[in-house]
């Protein structure tokens, strides 16, 4: 699996520009003038992974399959969208779609780009969007509560778990803290996801700096990362100019490009790997002479679980995981080399997948 992250941000931020360099298109017009993402856009890119191309180099893969995200270019969120202002609630309701928000803000000054409220603030713009999500929670929980009394006075079991999560996340709101903040028991954890809170999915904010400033960032990024590290969110900071020219290179012209503005990697590679420590993704690896391929996993995963990733049955019949480090696969030239150097392990079903492991599932059919 990849994961979906949602795009958000005021008019006018370099959402749709962002959103044009990550995936290489012009699918999402970028013009100066709020709302100019109507319909939501959707765009796949791969997972860049240096890994993976050492692993097919070593076992002379025929194919090279990395892993996939998903980007989801949500139109500009205004003061009053809980309550449609703007075109709030189409895109209130596409953020729950999302695994994660990656929140971009406006970290740059340009007069000839307009602002919605006339002014260039990424702290209170992440207020304002922040409050409208919170705003449009409330909205639901109180709705949802209302519509469980019934099931509560029949002592519905299921009812009463999902009204007490609601009202956990109804206090929290209500105090100026999104849902994010409550703690859940581990048996309460499916059904918390199931409410699809929007203030319960974890935020990356994305500077958003002028091309001269994509390396060391500004006063305006760095007051962004202090409030990022209060929240324990992710932040990232990225010039979408830069990562929109460096999308329209070939690969040795951008590796230039890059070098020329004191950037060691694309703005692409930093936000993914935002998004995984955010979401506390990794990433592990079946390699063969037809493919060498790339799978996302939680941490955590049981080696069963992680079997699934691939097909259902794997996970079903599963018997064992024949595991290499991915350190060990290329220092013995890959399987049968580290195999013979005694490096190949046989993991059970308790083992827990590790972040670069090299996997073999045997099961039953």
């Amino acid at each position: 699996m990849g994961f979906k992250m949602g795009i958000v941000g005021m008019p006018n931020v370099g959402k749709s520009t962002l959103f044009n360099a990550l995936t290489k298109t012009a699918a999402a017009q970028s013009a100066n003038f709020p709302f100019c993402t109507i319909e939501p856009n959707v765009g796949e890119v791969n997972v860049p992974d240096a890994r993976l191309d050492e692993l097919a180099a070593t076992s002379g893969s025929a194919q090279i399959i990395p892993t996939r995200m998903t980007f989801v270019d949500i139109a500009g969120l205004v003061k009053g969208a809980s309550k449609g202002e703007g075109l709030g609630n189409k895109f209130l309701a596409t953020i729950r779609e999302v695994d994660a928000i990656a929140h971009v803000l406006r970290c740059f000054e340009d007069d000839d780009i307009t602002h919605v409220e006339g002014r260039v603030d990424p702290i209170a713009d992440a207020d304002t969007i922040e409050t409208e999500l919170m705003l449009a929670d409330l909205e639901s929980i109180e709705r949802r509560r209302a519509n469980l009394v019934r099931k509560l006075k029949g002592n519905d079991k299921e009812a009463a778990q999902q009204d007490r999560l609601l009202a956990a996340a109804q206090a929290v709101l209500e105090a100026g803290q999104p849902a994010r903040t409550v703690a859940v028991d581990d048996e309460d954890a499916k059904a918390w996801k199931g409410l699809q809170l929007l203030t319960t999915k974890p935020v990356l904010y994305v500077c958003n700096v002028a091309e001269t400033e994509a390396a060391e960032g500004n006063a305006l990024s760095a007051a962004v990362a202090k409030m990022a590290a209060e929240q324990g969110a992710g932040h990232v900071i990225i010039s979408a100019r830069i990562e929109e020219e460096i999308s329209q290179l070939e690969a040795d012209e951008a590796e230039m490009f890059l070098t020329e503005m004191g950037l060691e990697e694309p703005g692409l590679d930093r936000l993914i790997r935002a998004g995984y420590d955010l979401l506390h993704l990794e990433t592990y690896f079946t390699v063969g002479p037809k493919e060498a391929r790339a799978w996302t996993i939680r941490a955590g995963t049981s080696a069963p679980q992680a079997a699934g990733v691939i097909h259902g049955d794997f996970e079903k019949g599963f018997i064992r995981a024949e595991t290499i480090a991915f350190a060990d696969f290329i220092a013995y030239k890959g399987e049968q080399g580290a195999k013979e150097a005694g490096r190949m392990r046989a993991e059970g079903k308790t083992y827990v997948v590790k972040d670069g492991d090299v996997l073999h599932f045997l099961f039953n059919t």
